[in-house]
């Protein structure tokens, strides 16, 4: 099971923690990326200045495998055996 999971930091809430919203649990990694895909669409729709990310995540899990965010047109997965973002090319 993959989640596709939704942080919010608000702008006019200096200091806090971001919010953050599981947008759904899927059977594959690619469900949960068209999820996570739509909201980052969304919350661009709305031009709002907040800052917002979005990951996919096996159920459970503290690693990501997939990355996006408001400030950047680009996606990234982890590269595991490294530790650093790898831009990822679709």
């Amino acid at each position: 099971m993959f989640e596709a999971v939704e942080s919010i930091e608000y702008r006019d809430r200096p200091g806090m923690n971001p919010v953050e919203t599981v947008l759904g649990c899927f059977v594959d990694e690619a469900g949960a990326r068209a999820a996570a895909r739509a909201a980052r669409a969304a919350f661009l729709k709305d031009q709002t200045r907040d800052y917002a990310w979005w990951t996919v995540r096996q159920a459970g899990a503290r690693l990501a495998r997939w990355i996006a965010d408001s400030r950047a047109e680009k996606e990234f997965v982890l590269d595991l055996r490294s530790g650093e973002l790898v831009e990822l090319a679709e």
